[in-house]
Formats: structure tokens, C-alpha cells, sequence
């Protein structure tokens, strides 16, 4: 008896502490969104998980002797009442979600505005066996497998693929969006938190899938205008070596896998 009353006592605890745990500053609006939804539905779902253990662990407790159950007894008020229950809670599920999937710093539509004011930022992210292109075209500006944003701007990031379906991803920033080939797919945020984030791509895509791996600065804006000024100044030129870069680490991955899978090839085939 002890055991199972210390049992419920520690899962009670550990739903208290979750709720009392101070979350994390977000990076981003579009991670704040998401972890905003995913707090709004603990809060549903914690207290009717442990509703149902405690129902749970009492009727076992109670009744674990009855040696002649009897049939239940219909109780028309209770169905009702779990049935409205019901309702509501998937009604509060619903529109909590449906209020951030519909935003566009979590779900950018088609027929949206892509930067509508002269100071949001586009990124063009194109992906390749097996590497990334980022490029800014509205400056002129191409960095390879690296992305600049400025803190507390519009950012649009268009994403597309040179040859085989893709996926770009930055967890840290709540960003995750398809690259496909001969489509553009567009994602808009607000980096929040200055920093560098890991982004990759999420779609296995061939031998080298593992090393395209890219990352994300966010710097103040007062830095980002002189980190922009730097590029125009200099002509890119690391830029451009660093796109040439990965295309060749590509080409030499995927050359090396060939003559690797040639010598294998031959010292299975059988001997004359």
C-alpha cells in the first residue's frame, strides 16, 4: 500500500514540477508559437492523465477482491457529462491549434506577400547533392552554408532544390520546411535571441545526406547592416569559394563511394 500511495504521490510531483520548470527564452516567434501551443495542451492533457490514473488506480485497489462484479449501471447524467467534456476539450484543442498553424510565422501560404517592406529580409536557401546555397539577392550576396539574420526583423527564407527532394530545417528556431525541386517553398520568423543555430537537412537524400549541415547567426541589426556592408564591400568572394567548396566535397564524396563500391564489387566477384 505504501508503495503504490508513493507511486501516485511521485507522479503528481513530476506534473507539479513541470509546470513550475521557468521556460526557456525562445529564439524565435515562430518557436514561441509552438512551444506556446504545446503548453496550452499540457495543461488539458496532464490533468486528465492523471484523472484517469487516479480513477484507475483506486477502482484496482478497491475492487481487486470482488469476486462477483456486478453489471454497471446506466447513468445517463454521467454520459452527458463526458460527452460535453469532451466536446469542449477538443473544441479548446482545435482553435488553440488552428491559431497557430494559421500564422504565417509558422505556416507562410502561397498566395501570401513574400517581404512586403523595404526592410524584411529574403534569403534564398537552394539545396544540392550534397550541400547549400544561401544567397541574399536583393544584396547581391551569396554565403554558402551560411545564413546572417538580423534580431526583431521580418525574415523570409525561400527554399527550393537543384535535384532531389531536400528538407531545411534549424530546430532551435522552430524552422522546418520541404525543399523540392522546381518549387519554392517560403518560411517567415522574427529571430528574437541573438546566437548560432545548427540547421541540416531533415530528407535522406543520398550518401552524403549526414553532412548537410548549415548554420544560422543572428546577430543585432546594427551588426548585420555592417556584416552586409562587408560583403558588398569585399564582393563575396568567400561566398562564392565556399558554394564551389561544397560542390567539390560533394563530387569527391560521391566519387569516393563510387570507386569504394567498384573495389568492392570486384573482390566479391569470383575468381577465374
Amino acid at each position: 500500500m505504501k508503495g503504490k500511495r508513493f507511486a501516485l504521490v511521485s507522479v503528481l510531483s513530476a506534473a507539479l514540477l513541470a509546470f513550475a520548470v521557468e521556460p526557456v527564452a525562445a529564439q524565435s516567434t515562430t518557436i514561441d508559437l509552438i512551444d506556446g501551443l504545446n503548453e496550452r495542451l499540457l495543461l488539458i492533457g496532464v490533468p486528465i492523465t492523471i484523472l484517469v490514473e487516479v480513477i484507475l488506480i483506486y477502482t484496482v485497489l478497491k475492487f481487486r477482491n470482488n469476486d462477483s462484479p456486478k453489471p454497471t449501471r446506466e447513468n445517463r447524467r454521467l454520459e452527458i457529462t463526458w460527452t460535453i467534456a469532451t466536446a469542449i476539450i477538443l473544441l479548446f484543442v482545435g482553435v488553440a491549434s488552428y491559431g497557430v498553424l494559421a500564422n504565417p510565422n509558422v505556416t507562410h501560404m502561397a498566395d501570401q506577400e513574400v517581404a512586403p517592406d523595404d526592410d524584411d529580409v529574403v534569403v534564398h536557401a537552394e539545396a544540392f547533392q550534397w550541400g547549400w546555397n544561401m544567397s541574399y539577392p536583393e544584396e547581391g550576396i551569396n554565403t554558402g552554408t551560411e545564413i546572417v539574420l538580423p534580431a526583431d526583423q521580418d525574415v523570409y527564407i525561400v527554399v527550393t532544390s537543384q535535384d532531389v527532394i531536400h528538407g531545411f530545417a534549424v530546430p532551435e528556431l522552430g524552422l522546418k520546411q520541404d525543399a523540392m525541386p522546381g518549387q519554392e517553398n517560403v518560411i517567415k520568423t522574427v529571430a528574437t535571441e541573438p546566437g548560432t543555430y545548427q540547421g541540416y537537412c531533415t530528407e535522406y537524400c543520398g550518401v552524403a545526406h549526414s553532412q548537410m549541415y548549415f548554420t544560422v547567426e543572428v546577430l543585432p541589426q546594427d551588426q548585420y547592416d555592417q556584416w552586409v556592408q562587408e560583403q558588398q564591400a569585399s564582393g563575396n568572394g568567400s561566398g562564392n569559394e565556399s558554394a564551389s567548396g561544397n560542390e567539390s566535397a560533394s563530387n569527391a564524396t560521391a566519387s569516393g563511394n563510387e570507386s569504394g563500391g567498384n573495389a568492392s564489387a570486384s573482390l566479391l566477384a569470383p575468381a577465374n
